[in-house]
């Protein structure tokens, strides 16, 4: 009988460099997020993190700034309140001068009030 070799992970690929380069470390964060959604909010934040400290990866990509928002969402899940509202400061500052009216932030300034 001859052995099969395991089937390749996501992690083997995930610091590759896909073309184009719309979404650098995108297996990451949706790894991430479907952690957050099972309820594990610890690997989600350990996910969101490996992203964050990457930022020459990640470069101008939309991930960099959405992990931030990812790692507040999975800190608040986790009860690490003072966490969150570091992480949500942090994407809101990037954010600052973006179009108020963008659904995306208008939700995070909601989830970041309800914080306080």
């Amino acid at each position: 009988m001859i052995a099969r070799r395991p089937a390749a992970s996501t992690t083997t690929y995930e610091f590759g460099n896909p073309q184009p380069e719309a979404a650098p470390l995108a297996p990451v964060y949706f790894r991430a997020y479907a952690y957050l959604a099972a309820g594990q909010s610890q690997n989600a934040a350990r996910e969101f993190q490996r992203i964050i400290d990457r930022p020459g990866i990640v470069l101008n990509s939309f991930i960099g700034p959405l992990a931030r928002l990812g790692l507040a969402r999975a800190s608040a899940a986790a009860g690490e309140t003072a966490a969150a509202r570091t992480a949500y400061q942090d994407f809101l500052t990037l954010r600052k001068d973006a179009d108020p009216d963008l659904p995306i932030l208008k939700q995070a300034k909601s989830e970041y009030v309800k914080l306080q």
